[in-house]
Formats: C-alpha cells, sequence, structure tokens
C-alpha cells in the first residue's frame, strides 16, 4: 500500500506542480505569466496577473507538498480549490478532455481526496515527522473546504459576459 500511495503521489503532485509551473513561466511548455495572466482573462477572471500567480503559486506548492507527503490535508485542499476552479471553466465543455471538459480537473480533485483520507502512507515527510496518520476530521474538513474554496474563488473573481457576448469557448448553434 505504501508503494502504491508514493506512486500516486509523485504522479499526481509532480502533474499539479507542473501545470502551475506553466501559468508562471515558460517551462514546461508554458506561456510565462503574460500568457497564465490572459488564460484567466480570456476564461473571464478578474485579477489578470495576479490571479494567474496565485493559481500557479498554488498549484506548485500543493503539487510538490502532495509528492513529498508534507501537511497532506492541506496539500490537498489546496490542489482541490484550484482544481475545482478549473473544472468550472470546463464545465460547459462537457465531461470529457477531448472536449476540453472537465474530466482531468476532476480526476485530480478526487485523487487529492483520494490523499487526504488514506495519508500519505510510510514513505512521507509526514510520516517521517511523526504527523500521519492525520485525524479523519482533517480530511474531511480539507475534502470540504478544498472544493468550497474554488467555488468561492470562483464566484468572486468572476467577471459576467457583458451584454451581448457570449462566455469563452461556447460556440453558437446552427
Amino acid at each position: 500500500m505504501d508503494t502504491g500511495l508514493l506512486v500516486l503521489r509523485l504522479v499526481a503532485g509532480l502533474l499539479i506542480a507542473g501545470h502551475g509551473v506553466q501559468k508562471v513561466s515558460f517551462r514546461l511548455g508554458g506561456n510565462g505569466l503574460a500568457g497564465g495572466t490572459e488564460e484567466f482573462r480570456h476564461d473571464g477572471f478578474r485579477g489578470g496577473r495576479l490571479t494567474a500567480l496565485a493559481a500557479g503559486g498554488s498549484q506548485v506548492g500543493a503539487g510538490l507538498f502532495l509528492a513529498a507527503g508534507v501537511l497532506t490535508p492541506a496539500a490537498a485542499m489546496a490542489a482541490m480549490g484550484v482544481m475545482t476552479v478549473a473544472g468550472t471553466v470546463k464545465w460547459h465543455n462537457g465531461l470529457w478532455v477531448q472536449n476540453d471538459g472537465y474530466e482531468y480537473p476532476m480526476v485530480l480533485v478526487v485523487v487529492s481526496a483520494v490523499l487526504a483520507l488514506t495519508g500519505p502512507g510510510r514513505w512521507s515527510v509526514d510520516h517521517v515527522l511523526g504527523w500521519a496518520p492525520w485525524p479523519l476530521w482533517v480530511a474531511v474538513a480539507a475534502i470540504v473546504i478544498g472544493p468550497a474554496s474554488g467555488l468561492l474563488t470562483r464566484v468572486v473573481l468572476h467577471r459576467p459576459p457583458a451584454p451581448g457576448r457570449r462566455t469563452p469557448h461556447v460556440q453558437a448553434a446552427d
């Protein structure tokens, strides 16, 4: 079980961190902070540069903490929050990723929730420091607060489209 948790943490955590790196730099195929800022503006978010930095920084931090298994419930909560926001952006495209849907963000939210519930395993910083296993209430709180904070972020930072203007990515029916 510990080996499986290690593999899951490393893969999911490093993918989440890499996604954040793309938002704020030219590394890993990213378009730099200006590109991340434009992506958020295109998706209808206020804050531009600050929003891109907060999202990218959250993803990098949460991903690296998940990969290392340090403060696992908090890292899972942050990952679930930012990936919930990503899911709301893609919601109108449906589930499947080939249609730019929310499948991938949903998988990362679920994996993060599973890591919060199971704990990071024996091969983790949490275990070495004697923090694991975390109490169940901590995991449940992370699972509730993470997505709720993502939804609240969406409500607070999202600009409604101007009258007569369609939201990005939505195509009119013929």
